[in-house]
């Protein structure tokens, strides 16, 4: 028999709404903990290191531990109730070449 409160709270979290934001990047691939750093969920990359060892972190849709894992456009990174959006940003000399 399950335990009422973890029922409940397993449907809180179900109801929970994560945040969604985009993060455009010039440099492919990037580092995982240098957009948590760059996009303040961590106050420096120390932390970010952390938050990614102890498995805080979810790189599209799978706990991610590897600090230094590639981040590419289209790639997705959640955490502490938000989402980023991974996409490439291109100047108009970019387009030009």
């Amino acid at each position: 028999m399950q335990d009422p409160l973890l029922r409940d709270q397993i449907i809180s979290v179900n109801r929970w709404k994560m945040e969604k934001r985009i993060v455009k990047i010039k440099k492919v691939p990037v580092e995982l903990y240098k957009i948590l750093k760059f996009e303040n969920l961590a106050s420096s990359g120390g932390e970010a290191k952390f938050m990614i060892v102890d498995g805080f972190v979810k790189v599209n849709g799978s706990i991610e531990t590897r600090k230094r894992k590639k981040i590419y456009p289209g790639d997705t990174i959640e955490t502490g109730g938000l989402v980023l959006e991974i996409q490439s940003y291109l100047t108009h000399n970019d387009l030009a070449t």
